[in-house]
């Protein structure tokens, strides 16, 4: 049997911390940002955990 690969879009995109939890970063940051107040852009720099009603759907693209 040939090895399942890792989705490499998804494996760009989510890191998995060590108790098991995936990161991902936010959305909205790359254009547009005049309009964006400053609590906002510097609220959008920071990660998060994927919520967990797509944690599987992610842990199937990278393999876990």
């Amino acid at each position: 049997m040939p090895k399942i690969k890792t989705h490499r879009g998804a494996a760009k995109r989510f890191k998995v911390t060590g108790t098991g939890k995936i990161k991902r970063s936010r959305a909205y940051k790359s254009h547009l940002l005049t309009g964006k107040s400053s609590k906002r852009t510097r609220r959008l720099r920071t990660a998060t955990t994927v919520s967990s009603t797509q944690h599987a759907s992610i842990r199937r693209l990278l393999n876990i």
